[in-house]
């Protein structure tokens, strides 16, 4: 726990393992030494950061040709606040390309690879941040959530990934992919310590108008029980064609949870179905906005040419990679006039449906419970199609569209291969469920 850190140096020692930890899982892309506020508590304790949030002096790439030195004028206020409290960055951390995959291999720098399987992808697109984590290299790192990019990965290698309420962290310095359903999250070992790193980020922030002034203290149920928890499982977890594997370990979770006075109830939200097709219809719509910016006139990648045009698009041919040009023609495809109405516009209804539908479960609910994600990893460069990768975001979405916090814990391991399953809460009732998280973290390491 960081706790454990408080007073010693342990930054030297974190430099000292990135080359030899990171041969393999390509997890940070460079070291960046940033120390934190020697008058601040933790001073001496090392973090990382995803490469899509700015911190002075510093390149941040996104992971994309197009930013490939691009050197940060400013630091993002979530880093800052950590900054102040003395925790040092040791590095930034590779990601898929603008934080869009989930297998952390759309990335100029290339794959990560997974610390529990060399072969296997540490999921995305956090990967990088999640693969240091479990590696060793430093307690906790930061992460980025649009639809799963924090909890999938967490559960790939094994760790905790923790994407707070939508508005509780600052988003200002955080490179945007889609403005309504980033946020900035961490990953780490242990619920308690995402819980304290959270609580020095969160907080109302004038630069960022759709942060909140969120004044609960996040650890402060900790301790509680699971007896006279009510945990919502909908039935779309076993209704899904998923391996046989992930739902017997998804069902031994929840005997765990029965075992421990917890009462389980099965719900019916037909919606959830669409939640893949609903993310993809409105998470690539703003980014084809929010990516309209790199143009190789301001920063950047500059392919200059005879007139503006040719040199807008030179530069984005050659500056954006596959998955990331596939995402802006699917986006202004579905926000042109002729078809906005059909495709953004129901999108976005479907999506205000889904959240009144989750929303009525809570009334009879404490958290959802659902696999993290309804596949084991894939191997790296293996050849699945497009549908497949994005419907590993299938458990994950529903969090984002609807705004809401949610956590991936470590439950057990299938073959070598972790498996973590997560909580979805109330929102703003971050503490309430990572109180539950806790209790459920304890049990399932007592059952180890």
């Amino acid at each position: 726990m960081l706790d454990e850190f408080v007073g010693k140096n342990i930054i030297d020692e974190s430099i000292q393992s990135l080359e030899e930890k990171n041969k393999l899982i390509n997890a940070v892309i460079r070291k960046q030494l940033v120390k934190g506020s020697e008058d601040g508590k933790y001073y001496g304790i090392p973090f990382l950061v995803k490469d899509n949030m700015e911190v002075e002096g510093t390149v941040t790439s996104c992971c994309s040709k197009i930013l490939e030195n691009h050197v940060s004028t400013y630091t993002a206020t979530a880093v800052q606040k950590l900054l102040d409290q003395g925790f040092s960055i040791i590095g930034k951390t590779n990601m898929d390309e603008f934080a869009m995959g989930g297998a952390n291999e759309n990335s100029i720098y290339g794959p990560v690879r997974n610390p529990h399987d060399h072969q296997r992808v540490s999921g995305g697109s956090s990967g990088g941040s999640a693969a240091s984590v479990a590696a060793g290299i430093a307690p906790f790192a930061l992460g980025s959530d649009t639809g799963g990019s924090i909890r999938e990965p967490a559960s790939f290698c094994g760790i905790v990934g923790y994407k707070p309420s939508y508005g509780m962290i600052s988003r200002y310095g955080l490179i945007a992919f889609g403005s309504s359903l980033d946020q900035i999250g961490v990953l780490s070992r242990s619920v308690y310590d995402s819980a304290k790193v959270v609580d020095m980020m969160k907080g109302k922030d004038k630069k960022d108008s759709t942060s909140i002034d969120y004044k609960k203290d996040l650890t402060a149920r900790f301790g509680r029980k699971l007896e006279g928890l009510r945990v919502a499982v909908p039935d779309i977890v076993f209704s899904q064609e998923i391996p046989q594997e992930i739902k017997e370990a998804f069902s031994s979770s929840l005997e765990l949870l029965k075992k421990c006075g917890a009462t389980v109830i099965p719900v019916s939200i037909p919606e959830l179905k669409y939640v893949v097709s609903v993310y993809y219809i409105i998470a690539p719509a703003e980014a084809s906005s929010n990516l309209s910016r790199f143009d190789g006139v301001r920063y950047g990648l500059r392919n200059e040419k005879d007139n503006l045009i040719d040199t807008y698009m030179s530069t984005r041919q050659d500056g954006f990679g596959a998955e990331v040009k596939r995402r802006i023609m699917m986006g202004t495809f579905t926000l042109s006039s002729a078809y906005y109405d059909a495709y953004f516009s129901k999108a976005s209804k479907v999506r205000r449906v889904i959240t009144e539908k989750i929303n009525k479960v809570f009334e009879d609910s404490d958290v959802f419970f659902m696999p993290t994600s309804p596949a084991l990893p894939p191997k790296v460069g293996e050849k699945l199609s497009i549908l497949s990768y994005y419907l590993l975001d299938m458990f994950t979405i529903p969090a984002n569209l609807a705004g809401l916090p949610a956590i991936s814990v470590p439950y057990c391991k299938i073959g070598n291969l972790p498996f973590g399953v997560q909580f979805m809460g109330k929102r703003f009732m971050d503490d309430e469920m990572l109180a539950v998280a806790d209790a459920f973290e304890k049990e399932v390491k007592c059952n180890v």
